[in-house]
Protein backbone atom coordinates (compact mmCIF):
# COMPACT_ATOMS: atom_id res chain seq x y z
CA UNK A 1 0.00 0.00 0.00
CA UNK A 2 1.81 3.44 -1.04
CA UNK A 3 1.48 5.45 1.78
CA UNK A 4 -0.71 8.79 1.95
CA UNK A 5 -0.28 9.91 5.40
CA UNK A 6 -2.04 13.00 4.88
CA UNK A 7 -4.41 12.26 2.36
CA UNK A 8 -2.17 12.78 -0.45
CA UNK A 9 1.32 9.94 -1.80
CA UNK A 10 3.86 12.66 -1.95
CA UNK A 11 4.23 14.08 -5.12
CA UNK A 12 1.92 11.67 -6.26
CA UNK A 13 -1.19 12.83 -7.71
CA UNK A 14 -4.16 9.80 -7.97
CA UNK A 15 -3.65 9.49 -11.62
CA UNK A 16 -0.22 8.40 -11.36
CA UNK A 17 -0.91 6.15 -8.78
CA UNK A 18 -3.78 4.55 -10.91
CA UNK A 19 -0.99 4.25 -13.25
CA UNK A 20 1.47 2.43 -11.02
CA UNK A 21 -1.51 -0.23 -10.02
CA UNK A 22 -2.29 1.02 -6.09
CA UNK A 23 -4.85 -0.87 -5.73
CA UNK A 24 -5.21 0.81 -2.21
CA UNK A 25 -3.40 3.14 -0.07
CA UNK A 26 -3.02 4.33 3.26
CA UNK A 27 -4.09 7.35 5.36
CA UNK A 28 -2.90 8.15 9.12
CA UNK A 29 -5.74 9.07 11.19
CA UNK A 30 -3.90 11.16 13.18
CA UNK A 31 -1.90 13.32 11.13
CA UNK A 32 -5.52 13.53 9.06
CA UNK A 33 -7.33 14.03 12.90
CA UNK A 34 -4.80 17.13 13.24
CA UNK A 35 -4.79 18.37 9.49
CA UNK A 36 -7.36 19.04 7.56
CA UNK A 37 -9.35 17.72 10.38
CA UNK A 38 -12.09 14.44 10.69
CA UNK A 39 -15.29 16.83 10.50
CA UNK A 40 -14.46 18.42 7.45
CA UNK A 41 -13.33 15.30 5.19
CA UNK A 42 -16.39 13.66 6.65
CA UNK A 43 -18.34 17.64 5.02
CA UNK A 44 -16.43 16.61 2.13
CA UNK A 45 -18.14 13.59 1.71
CA UNK A 46 -15.03 11.33 2.98
CA UNK A 47 -11.25 10.84 2.02
CA UNK A 48 -12.30 9.04 -1.29
CA UNK A 49 -14.40 11.91 -2.74
CA UNK A 50 -12.00 14.58 -1.20
CA UNK A 51 -8.92 13.13 -2.50
CA UNK A 52 -10.98 11.96 -5.63
CA UNK A 53 -9.67 8.33 -4.87
CA UNK A 54 -11.97 5.68 -5.97
CA UNK A 55 -10.52 2.60 -4.41
CA UNK A 56 -10.37 1.25 -1.48
CA UNK A 57 -8.32 3.20 1.61
CA UNK A 58 -7.07 1.72 5.33
CA UNK A 59 -6.59 3.90 7.94
CA UNK A 60 -4.23 2.97 10.40
CA UNK A 61 -4.95 3.77 14.36
CA UNK A 62 -2.82 6.93 14.49
CA UNK A 63 -1.24 4.79 17.60
CA UNK A 64 2.19 4.65 16.62
CA UNK A 65 2.16 8.87 15.80
CA UNK A 66 0.63 9.01 19.34
CA UNK A 67 3.07 7.01 20.97
CA UNK A 68 6.09 8.79 19.42
CA UNK A 69 5.34 11.96 20.75
CA UNK A 70 7.34 11.59 23.55
CA UNK A 71 7.13 14.20 26.84
CA UNK A 72 3.69 15.35 24.69
CA UNK A 73 1.35 12.34 26.11
CA UNK A 74 0.25 10.67 29.03
CA UNK A 75 -1.02 7.08 28.73
CA UNK A 76 -3.75 5.85 30.49
CA UNK A 77 -6.83 3.05 30.70
CA UNK A 78 -8.86 5.78 28.95
CA UNK A 79 -6.93 6.47 26.37
CA UNK A 80 -3.69 8.85 24.98
CA UNK A 81 -3.70 12.35 26.01
CA UNK A 82 -1.32 14.27 24.07
CA UNK A 83 -0.75 17.68 22.63
CA UNK A 84 -0.51 18.61 19.12
CA UNK A 85 2.85 18.34 17.46
CA UNK A 86 1.40 21.90 15.36
CA UNK A 87 0.22 23.70 17.77
CA UNK A 88 0.00 22.06 21.24
CA UNK A 89 -3.42 22.05 21.93
CA UNK A 90 -4.55 19.29 23.96
CA UNK A 91 -6.44 16.25 22.15
CA UNK A 92 -7.73 12.68 23.72
CA UNK A 93 -7.41 9.67 21.82
CA UNK A 94 -9.86 6.91 23.16
CA UNK A 95 -10.59 3.62 21.65
CA UNK A 96 -14.20 5.22 21.15
CA UNK A 97 -12.54 8.29 19.88
CA UNK A 98 -10.23 6.63 16.95
CA UNK A 99 -13.12 4.94 15.64
CA UNK A 100 -15.30 7.89 15.37
CA UNK A 101 -11.98 9.34 13.42
CA UNK A 102 -12.01 6.77 10.84
CA UNK A 103 -15.27 6.44 10.33
CA UNK A 104 -15.65 10.49 9.45
CA UNK A 105 -12.92 9.55 7.31
CA UNK A 106 -14.68 6.57 5.58
CA UNK A 107 -12.04 4.24 5.60
CA UNK A 108 -12.65 0.94 4.37
CA UNK A 109 -10.30 -0.68 6.43
CA UNK A 110 -9.74 0.52 9.94
CA UNK A 111 -7.61 -0.24 12.45
CA UNK A 112 -8.08 -0.70 16.26
CA UNK A 113 -6.34 2.17 18.59
CA UNK A 114 -3.21 -0.07 20.11
CA UNK A 115 0.15 0.84 22.08
CA UNK A 116 2.82 0.60 19.90
CA UNK A 117 6.14 0.02 22.77
CA UNK A 118 9.38 1.62 21.27
CA UNK A 119 12.10 -1.14 21.50
CA UNK A 120 13.98 -1.79 23.45
CA UNK A 121 11.52 -2.23 26.11
CA UNK A 122 11.26 -4.53 29.22
CA UNK A 123 9.13 -7.77 28.81
CA UNK A 124 7.17 -6.59 32.22
CA UNK A 125 6.41 -3.35 30.16
CA UNK A 126 5.50 -5.19 27.05
CA UNK A 127 2.92 -7.30 28.57
CA UNK A 128 1.31 -4.55 30.42
CA UNK A 129 0.82 -2.75 26.97
CA UNK A 130 0.05 -5.44 25.24
CA UNK A 131 -2.81 -6.24 27.89
CA UNK A 132 -3.96 -2.55 27.57
CA UNK A 133 -3.91 -2.67 23.58
CA UNK A 134 -6.66 -5.88 23.77
CA UNK A 135 -8.79 -4.16 26.04
CA UNK A 136 -8.36 -1.08 23.81
CA UNK A 137 -8.70 -3.63 20.70
CA UNK A 138 -12.44 -5.22 22.68
CA UNK A 139 -13.24 -1.50 23.46
CA UNK A 140 -12.80 -0.51 19.36
CA UNK A 141 -15.14 -3.65 18.03
CA UNK A 142 -17.58 -2.82 20.49
CA UNK A 143 -18.38 0.92 19.44
CA UNK A 144 -17.46 -0.31 16.14
CA UNK A 145 -20.41 -2.59 16.00
CA UNK A 146 -22.77 0.11 17.92
CA UNK A 147 -21.83 3.05 15.48
CA UNK A 148 -22.36 1.36 12.29
CA UNK A 149 -24.99 1.63 9.99
CA UNK A 150 -26.22 1.18 6.70
CA UNK A 151 -23.74 4.33 5.32
CA UNK A 152 -20.60 2.23 6.88
CA UNK A 153 -21.36 -1.39 5.94
CA UNK A 154 -18.33 -1.36 3.89
CA UNK A 155 -16.01 -0.68 6.49
CA UNK A 156 -14.01 -3.38 7.97
CA UNK A 157 -12.12 -3.07 11.31
CA UNK A 158 -9.00 -5.19 11.71
CA UNK A 159 -7.29 -6.52 15.16
CA UNK A 160 -3.71 -5.21 15.89
CA UNK A 161 -1.59 -7.62 17.48
CA UNK A 162 1.43 -7.02 19.73
CA UNK A 163 3.86 -8.35 22.13
CA UNK A 164 7.20 -7.21 20.92
CA UNK A 165 9.63 -10.26 20.44
CA UNK A 166 7.90 -12.35 22.46
CA UNK A 167 6.26 -15.53 21.28
CA UNK A 168 4.65 -16.21 24.06
CA UNK A 169 3.32 -12.53 24.32
CA UNK A 170 2.26 -12.42 20.47
CA UNK A 171 0.60 -16.11 20.82
CA UNK A 172 -1.67 -15.10 23.99
CA UNK A 173 -1.99 -11.66 21.89
CA UNK A 174 -3.23 -13.32 18.98
CA UNK A 175 -5.64 -15.84 20.63
CA UNK A 176 -7.24 -13.06 22.67
CA UNK A 177 -7.96 -10.95 18.97
CA UNK A 178 -9.35 -14.29 17.64
CA UNK A 179 -11.80 -14.81 20.46
CA UNK A 180 -12.79 -11.09 19.73
CA UNK A 181 -13.47 -11.75 15.95
CA UNK A 182 -12.17 -9.44 13.52
CA UNK A 183 -12.07 -9.82 9.79
CA UNK A 184 -8.38 -9.24 9.47
CA UNK A 185 -5.11 -9.08 11.24
CA UNK A 186 -2.51 -6.83 11.66
CA UNK A 187 1.05 -7.22 13.18
CA UNK A 188 2.21 -4.42 15.18
CA UNK A 189 5.03 -3.35 17.00
CA UNK A 190 8.09 -4.03 14.33
CA UNK A 191 10.56 -2.13 11.80
CA UNK A 192 10.70 -0.19 15.22
CA UNK A 193 14.92 -1.32 15.70
CA UNK A 194 14.37 -4.83 16.18
CA UNK A 195 16.75 -5.98 13.29
CA UNK A 196 15.65 -8.23 10.38
CA UNK A 197 16.14 -11.78 12.39
CA UNK A 198 13.80 -10.65 15.24
CA UNK A 199 11.07 -9.08 12.64
CA UNK A 200 11.77 -11.99 10.39
CA UNK A 201 11.02 -14.93 13.65
CA UNK A 202 8.22 -12.84 14.64
CA UNK A 203 6.54 -13.22 11.45
CA UNK A 204 7.59 -16.77 10.95
CA UNK A 205 6.11 -17.84 14.54
CA UNK A 206 3.00 -15.87 13.93
CA UNK A 207 2.01 -17.88 11.10
CA UNK A 208 1.40 -21.02 13.34
CA UNK A 209 -1.24 -18.52 15.33
CA UNK A 210 -2.74 -16.73 12.80
CA UNK A 211 -5.73 -17.81 10.90
CA UNK A 212 -5.16 -19.51 7.60
CA UNK A 213 -8.37 -17.61 5.95
CA UNK A 214 -8.10 -13.90 6.61
CA UNK A 215 -5.77 -10.85 5.54
CA UNK A 216 -2.63 -10.20 7.51
CA UNK A 217 -1.01 -7.06 7.25
CA UNK A 218 2.35 -6.37 8.35
CA UNK A 219 2.91 -2.93 9.06
CA UNK A 220 5.81 -0.35 8.34
CA UNK A 221 7.85 -3.19 6.09
CA UNK A 222 9.85 -2.82 4.20
CA UNK A 223 12.48 -3.80 1.24
CA UNK A 224 11.63 -5.45 -1.43
CA UNK A 225 13.86 -8.39 0.21
CA UNK A 226 11.59 -7.60 3.43
CA UNK A 227 8.30 -7.99 1.21
CA UNK A 228 9.25 -11.71 -0.54
CA UNK A 229 10.70 -12.60 3.00
CA UNK A 230 7.21 -12.40 4.73
CA UNK A 231 5.03 -13.09 1.74
CA UNK A 232 6.63 -16.38 2.13
CA UNK A 233 5.77 -16.55 5.54
CA UNK A 234 1.67 -16.12 5.18
CA UNK A 235 1.63 -12.23 5.19
CA UNK A 236 -1.15 -10.73 2.87
CA UNK A 237 -0.63 -6.72 2.80
CA UNK A 238 2.39 -4.12 3.55
CA UNK A 239 2.48 -0.71 3.95
CA UNK A 240 5.96 1.27 4.05
CA UNK A 241 6.97 5.15 3.46
CA UNK A 242 10.55 3.55 2.05
CA UNK A 243 9.69 3.13 -1.99
CA UNK A 244 8.90 6.70 -2.30
CA UNK A 245 10.66 8.66 0.54
CA UNK A 246 13.49 6.89 -1.09
CA UNK A 247 12.64 7.68 -4.69
CA UNK A 248 12.25 11.49 -3.48
CA UNK A 249 16.17 11.32 -1.95
CA UNK A 250 17.64 9.93 -5.16
CA UNK A 251 17.94 6.42 -4.37
CA UNK A 252 15.79 4.17 -6.48
CA UNK A 253 14.57 0.33 -6.48
CA UNK A 254 14.96 -2.19 -10.00
CA UNK A 255 14.88 -5.45 -11.07
CA UNK A 256 18.80 -5.44 -10.57
CA UNK A 257 18.91 -3.67 -7.25
CA UNK A 258 19.34 -0.09 -5.68
CA UNK A 259 20.26 2.68 -7.64
CA UNK A 260 21.66 5.71 -6.94
CA UNK A 261 20.27 8.34 -9.66
CA UNK A 262 22.39 10.99 -8.17
CA UNK A 263 25.66 8.97 -9.13
CA UNK A 264 28.05 10.84 -11.61
CA UNK A 265 28.03 7.95 -13.09
CA UNK A 266 25.01 8.36 -14.62
CA UNK A 267 25.67 11.56 -16.22
CA UNK A 268 25.26 10.90 -20.03
CA UNK A 269 23.63 7.52 -19.28
CA UNK A 270 20.95 7.26 -22.41
CA UNK A 271 19.18 3.71 -20.65
CA UNK A 272 16.39 4.23 -18.27
CA UNK A 273 16.16 3.62 -14.52
CA UNK A 274 15.11 -0.32 -15.47
CA UNK A 275 15.43 -1.56 -18.81
CA UNK A 276 12.64 -4.63 -17.87
CA UNK A 277 10.29 -1.89 -16.14
CA UNK A 278 7.05 -0.22 -18.08
CA UNK A 279 6.29 2.23 -15.91
CA UNK A 280 5.81 6.40 -17.12
CA UNK A 281 9.13 6.92 -15.88
CA UNK A 282 11.12 4.78 -18.02
CA UNK A 283 9.22 4.51 -20.74
CA UNK A 284 10.17 8.43 -20.58
CA UNK A 285 13.13 9.76 -19.55
CA UNK A 286 16.76 8.84 -19.12
CA UNK A 287 18.99 8.12 -16.11
CA UNK A 288 21.33 11.15 -17.40
CA UNK A 289 18.39 13.36 -17.71
CA UNK A 290 16.62 12.38 -14.10
CA UNK A 291 20.08 13.16 -12.82
CA UNK A 292 20.04 16.53 -14.29
CA UNK A 293 16.29 17.00 -12.47
CA UNK A 294 17.85 16.34 -8.96
CA UNK A 295 20.99 18.24 -9.35
CA UNK A 296 18.95 21.33 -10.37
CA UNK A 297 16.32 20.58 -7.16
CA UNK A 298 13.61 20.21 -9.42
CA UNK A 299 10.53 18.82 -8.39
CA UNK A 300 9.07 16.80 -11.24
CA UNK A 301 12.43 14.38 -10.02
CA UNK A 302 10.61 13.51 -6.96
CA UNK A 303 7.69 12.46 -8.48
CA UNK A 304 9.20 10.49 -11.70
CA UNK A 305 11.85 8.75 -9.10
CA UNK A 306 8.04 7.72 -6.83
CA UNK A 307 6.37 6.27 -9.97
CA UNK A 308 9.10 4.12 -10.73
CA UNK A 309 9.58 2.61 -7.03
CA UNK A 310 6.23 2.42 -6.42
CA UNK A 311 5.53 0.84 -9.61
CA UNK A 312 8.50 -1.53 -8.95
CA UNK A 313 7.37 -2.83 -5.45
CA UNK A 314 3.46 -3.11 -6.67
CA UNK A 315 4.96 -5.12 -10.02
CA UNK A 316 7.22 -7.35 -7.46
CA UNK A 317 4.36 -8.47 -5.27
CA UNK A 318 1.91 -8.99 -8.28
CA UNK A 319 4.63 -11.23 -9.78
CA UNK A 320 5.19 -13.08 -6.29
CA UNK A 321 1.40 -13.54 -6.14
CA UNK A 322 1.55 -15.73 -9.39
CA UNK A 323 3.91 -17.71 -8.05
CA UNK A 324 2.08 -18.86 -5.73
CA UNK A 325 -0.86 -19.68 -7.56
CA UNK A 326 1.65 -21.23 -9.83
CA UNK A 327 3.03 -23.08 -6.78
CA UNK A 328 6.57 -22.20 -7.71
CA UNK A 329 7.69 -19.10 -4.68
CA UNK A 330 10.31 -20.75 -3.74
CA UNK A 331 12.27 -20.69 -7.14
CA UNK A 332 10.56 -17.06 -7.95
CA UNK A 333 12.48 -16.18 -4.85
CA UNK A 334 15.87 -17.71 -5.92
CA UNK A 335 15.72 -16.05 -8.95
CA UNK A 336 15.10 -12.66 -8.20
CA UNK A 337 17.56 -12.68 -5.50
CA UNK A 338 20.58 -14.03 -7.62
CA UNK A 339 19.52 -10.82 -9.91
CA UNK A 340 19.91 -8.38 -6.91
CA UNK A 341 23.25 -10.72 -5.66
CA UNK A 342 24.73 -10.60 -9.15
CA UNK A 343 24.60 -6.55 -9.50
CA UNK A 344 25.90 -6.04 -5.79
CA UNK A 345 29.68 -5.85 -6.92
CA UNK A 346 28.60 -3.81 -10.28
CA UNK A 347 27.01 -0.43 -11.68
CA UNK A 348 23.93 -1.24 -12.81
Amino acid sequence: MPVGTCGAVKTLSTEDLEHVRAQIILGNTYHLYIRPGDDLIKRMDKLHKFMSWDKPILTDSGGFQVMSLQGLRKITEEGVHFRSHLDGSSHLFSPEKVIDIQMNIGADIMMVFDECPSFPATKAYIADSMKLTLDWARRCKEHFETKKDGNNNYQSLFGIVQGGIYEDLREECTKRLIDIGFPGYAIGGLAVGEGKEHLYNTVSYLDKYLPKNKPRYLMGVGTPEDLLECIGKGVDMFDCVMPTRNARKGTVFTSKGKLILKAARHKEDRRPIDEECQCYTCRTYSRAYLRHLFNINEMSAYRLASIHSLYYYIHLVKEARKAIIAGEYNDFCMKVRETWEDQQSTNI
